[in-house]
């Protein structure tokens, strides 16, 4: 099959544009939605020569944060008002973090980008493969795990003096979270999810979490894939021997087998979640819902006395 636009092989076939590309206008195609992303979010506004802005992405090893690392460094080494740095979380597990490390710092090291790793141990005094086995509080890994990262991408973005911190969730990424939160009916998590996001960014102050972006979220997984296996980035391309979320999963499947009927249903998902997200969190905000706090353990900002994080690491020292 030929290419839309031109008279080359196309490598691949997008149902919901109707569109086969060659490998040359597929690259182009994903890059250009990033600098629309880039754009539409208001990233680069306020950032001058004199006061250039700190970017921080959050990079795993994987094919995702691998792209967007690849993609922001082309397009934007050469521009006098951002600065980027790679941020990298070790969780201390045994087999997998060590390799996805090891090619985390093959990519940023061929770009030349500046590279911080921050881990559990030398933070919180743990590691994943200590708070598995004694489990405390009877729950999934990955509620331990993304209370952890979370808190830690910020820890370290603040302390790496981030304007922005940019992670690598992709469309498919976005529209499971979307839908699952809107099944949970969890209206909370919808405004929190939309205020980290989706909304344009406000200018940050003290009280505030660093604003993050998400450029490659109308870009679906299997087009970061084909973009990475095209440019020849390497990538961890394993899975953490400790993910197990059977909800996500299903919902997953769910949407791929609608998509694969009805082309474009990710893309219509995040469009009405954020029309949804956009009235929720106003009316949100309207009431004065609580205000972000210190937490008076670390310091991090949250809305009880004592964070999430702290509680978690409390009860697993414990155990």
């Amino acid at each position: 099959m030929k290419c839309t636009k031109c008279d080359q092989d196309a490598v691949i076939f997008t149902p919901y544009s109707g569109s086969h590309l060659c490998s040359t206008h597929f690259i182009n195609s994903v890059e250009r939605r990033v600098r629309h992303r880039i754009r539409t979010d208001g990233l680069i506004t306020g950032s001058t020569e004199d006061a250039p802005s700190q970017w921080i992405i959050g990079v795993s090893g994987g094919k995702d944060s691998a792209v967007l690392t690849h993609i922001l460094h082309n397009m934007l080494s050469k521009d006098p008002r951002i600065k980027l740095t790679a941020l990298t979380i070790n969780e201390g597990i045994s087999g997998y973090r060590d390799e996805s490390l090891e090619l985390a710092k093959k990519l940023t090291n061929s770009l030349g980008i500046d590279h911080e790793i921050f881990s559990y141990i030398d933070e919180f005094g743990l590691d994943m493969d200590e708070v598995v086995e004694k489990n405390p509080l009877n729950l999934n890994a990955c509620s331990y795990c993304g209370v952890f990262r979370r808190n830690l991408l910020d820890m370290g973005a603040n302390k790496l003096n981030a304007d922005k911190l940019l992670t690598g969730h992709n469309l498919d990424d976005e529209s499971q979270t979307a839908l699952m939160n809107f099944l949970a009916g969890d209206v909370s998590r919808i405004t929190k999810h939309f205020d980290a996001s989706l909304a344009p960014f406000p200018q940050r102050t003290e009280t505030e979490f660093i604003p993050r972006s998400k450029p490659l979220r109308d870009i679906p997984e299997k087009e970061i894939a084909l973009y990475a296996y095209l440019l020849d980035i390497p990538f961890y391309n394993g899975d953490c021997p400790y993910a197990v979320d059977s909800f996500r999963g299903k919902v997953r499947e769910l949407i791929l087998g609608l998509e694969d009927d009805h082309p474009g249903t990710r893309h219509s998902i995040m469009a009405g979640y954020e029309e949804f997200a956009t009235i929720a969190s106003s009316h949100r905000h309207s009431h004065k819902e609580s205000s972000l706090q210190h937490c008076i353990k670390c310091g991090s900002l949250t809305t009880q006395k004592i964070c999430q994080k702290c509680v978690f690491v409390e009860a697993v020292k414990a155990a």
